[in-house]
């Protein structure tokens, strides 16, 4: 297996792969609105540079439209305009928009301003998961994702139900994984510890990673990025992988018969969020925007758009509408993790995952 070498900077962006692209971040003016406001009325808005047409369109329009207001994107990675934050806290930016795990360790560290209900409303709709991410201090979820199980029935022969079955003997050479750095690699972690039937915040992941050498005769290669998954199943080098259900189109969109399930027995949930930086200097505009963002229509909207599982409670998708979602059946077995337990652990696990995984 191809050994692949993991920085320490990598150690604190380990959503690179899945909740942005991999360039540096960049800013630039929201051109879908021809409103000239500036002053308080205007907003810098660090985000995904997934799909920015769409972002734009679905989420900062009508928001601008509403408040008379103006915003300019900071968009990329969420590891990088993480960093770029805490190096310079007066940058400039309003709102930032963040993984889950960049987003606790900022909170941790005081960079952001504390956020109630009665400066957002809409914190009173949130999903009984979504609130209880807000309330363990990762800011404000905007968006839920989770992991499941995407397969060649035809190529492997059978169904695949469940976690255990990745473990099969049949499956030899077969699979791919997140790697330990990307979105769904901590929550790999997490059903490899299951598998030992080991609560991993009691081991601290000792032993999610015998689970993880006992899988490894199954795995081809770990994967950093979803089009390369996506690759990887059109060539046929693939039959099964891991994946976080935001990627599952992708993948579909160049291996269009494979399958993809959510085992009955539960899986992983992990959330963006959206904070502001203490250092902002609108506040108030700042703040409307974070309550638009987790309302009922934006959250909508862009569930349909960008297959981005809702966080307001109010949001009702049809059966159609909620496929390769978090959403339903499938947001009730989605259990949270501990991004405090993974940011403490992640520099040692790295080095587990590379020599455990990558050798």
């Amino acid at each position: 297996m191809k050994k692949y070498m993991v920085g320490l900077l990598l150690v604190s962006g380990f959503i690179l792969g899945a909740c942005g692209n991999s360039e540096a971040a960049k800013t630039q003016e929201s051109k879908s609105s021809g409103n000239e406001s500036s002053g308080s009325n205007a907003l810098v808005v660090s985000t995904f540079g997934l799909s920015e047409d769409i972002v734009k369109q679905d989420i900062m329009v009508p928001f601008e439209k509403a408040n008379d207001a103006k915003i300019t994107l900071e968009v990329g990675n969420s590891a990088d305009r993480f960093t770029k934050l805490k190096n310079n806290p007066n940058a400039g930016v309003d709102v930032i928009e963040l993984a889950q795990n960049n987003s606790t360790e900022g909170n941790q560290d005081g960079l952001f301003l504390e956020i109630t209900e009665a400066d957002v409303p809409n914190l009173a709709n949130l999903t009984d998961s979504a609130k209880e991410v807000f309330e363990s201090g990762s800011g404000v979820p905007i968006a839920v994702n989770s992991i499941g199980i995407v397969y060649d029935k035809e190529k492997i022969g059978r169904d695949i139900t469940s976690w255990e079955d990745l473990w099969s003997e049949d499956l030899k050479g077969q699979i791919s994984i997140p790697d330990i750095t990307v979105t769904a690699g901590p929550l790999m972690l997490y059903v490899a510890s299951d598998y030992a039937k080991q609560d991993i915040t009691t081991d601290k992941g000792e032993k999610a990673f015998d689970a993880l050498k006992e899988l490894k005769p199954n795995v081809v290669k770990t994967y950093s990025k979803s089009s390369d998954l996506a690759n990887m199943f059109q060539s046929g080098e693939i039959s099964v992988a891991v994946v976080a259900d935001f990627a599952v189109d992708i993948i579909k969109g160049a291996a269009a018969d494979v399958t993809y399930v959510v085992p009955e027995s539960g899986t992983y949930a992990n959330f963006n969020t959206v904070n502001i930086p203490k250092d902002t200097k609108n506040k108030e505009l700042a703040l409307k925007f974070v309550d638009h963002r987790i309302s009922a229509e934006s959250q909508k909207a862009k569930a349909l758009s960008l297959n981005e599982g809702p966080v307001n409670k109010e949001v009702e998708l049809t059966d159609e509408e909620a496929t390769n979602k978090t959403y339903g059946a499938v947001a009730d077995r989605a259990k949270p993790v501990d991004f405090k337990l993974i940011n403490e652990n992640m520099g040692s696990w790295v080095d587990q995952w590379n020599r455990t995984m990558n050798n």
